[in-house]
């Protein structure tokens, strides 16, 4: 192993190992669907209308789309979701059917092999991971000016891009975690960047972040503080992520709701109170934990030991 730390963390000597079989029992984190479709399957809210107006049928086959910006900024796009879509039906569906022609000329000019071969298969995204149960999006893309990345629950009527990650049958402690400071902090070193905005990769950020296992009673805690930050977003429904992750004009029940479930997490972790506002001191003792894992050691073990150095 190389005594080189990528991260450039003072006290850490840590190599960085991409670990999907992590041990830990979360559910996996997955990219959304992917069209490639040259902008013929999504539709704005305009053209969805038209496209309803001119072939009512249509109406039965177009879903919510939901990538990155239009979850953070409550942007509302489309897009024709033709998986069950019968080929007579399809065939009569004259400006759906013509949609689908230009996907598949779009396909077959392109220089891959695999995405020339979906043209036989025009109608439908080249990636379809969508799920059929409720689940956590997380934008892939996020501004690095807000504390927290926005995160939220969909149902399964609304497609996910991949400009997305998402997490089917997410737990609200796992939201509680994943929005807390510790894996923001965690997320802030490890994660790429896009211009100056995070990069927040499932495999990266999510697949090695060192997840706690927590006794009933902080794990009741989290779920109450992580439903607390979900109750205050609810107080605002016209506001969108974008308004109210706003450091500027973060409504006082969302900062007090997000820094309750800040500490209620730290506290499971075995974090003092006073490592709040030192996001350094958590990132230290996440790569101890993690080099842990990798060496195959006791994490607890490693976590008391990074306190005592810290105290």
């Amino acid at each position: 192993m190389s005594s080189e730390n990528p991260y450039i963390i003072d006290d850490t000597n840590i190599v960085y190992e991409i670990d999907p079989h992590k041990r830990f029992t979360v559910p996996r984190m997955t990219k959304g669907s992917q069209p490639t479709d040259g902008g013929n399957l999504i539709l704005s809210a305009e053209e969805r209308d038209e496209l309803i107006k001119k072939c009512p049928p249509a109406e039965k086959f177009i879903r919510q789309y939901m990538g990155a910006d239009d979850f953070i900024n409550n942007k509302i796009r489309y897009c024709l979701w033709l998986v069950d879509c019968p080929p007579n039906e399809l065939r009569k569906m004259t400006p759906v059917y013509e949609r689908v022609l230009k996907v598949k000329s779009f396909r077959l000019k392109s220089q891959k092999a695999a995405t020339r071969k979906w043209a036989d298969k025009a109608w439908l995204f080249t990636e379809n991971r969508q799920p059929d149960t409720d689940y956590l999006i997380v934008p892939r893309v996020s501004g690095e000016r807000r504390k927290y990345i926005p995160m939220g629950f969909m149902p399964p009527e609304i497609i996910a891009s991949d400009a997305c990650s998402f997490i089917p049958n997410c737990p609200i402690f796992l939201f509680g975690t994943l929005t807390s400071n510790v894996h923001m902090a965690w997320m802030r070193v490890v994660a790429g960047r896009l211009g100056m905005s995070y990069r927040y990769s499932g495999t990266i950020v999510y697949n090695n972040f060192i997840f706690i296992n927590a006794d009933a009673k902080r794990r009741a805690k989290i779920e109450a503080a992580a439903q607390a930050i979900l109750d205050a977003r609810a107080k605002y429904p016209e506001a969108s992520l974008a308004d109210l992750y706003d450091e500027n004009v973060m409504p006082p029940e969302l900062r007090a709701a997000h820094r309750a479930n800040d500490m209620a997490v730290m506290d499971a972790y075995g974090y003092p109170k006073d490592w709040y506002d030192d996001e350094r001191k958590i990132v230290i003792d996440l790569f101890q934990r993690y080099e842990a894992m990798l060496n195959g050691n006791d994490l607890s073990k490693i976590a008391a030991t990074s306190r005592r150095n810290f105290n």
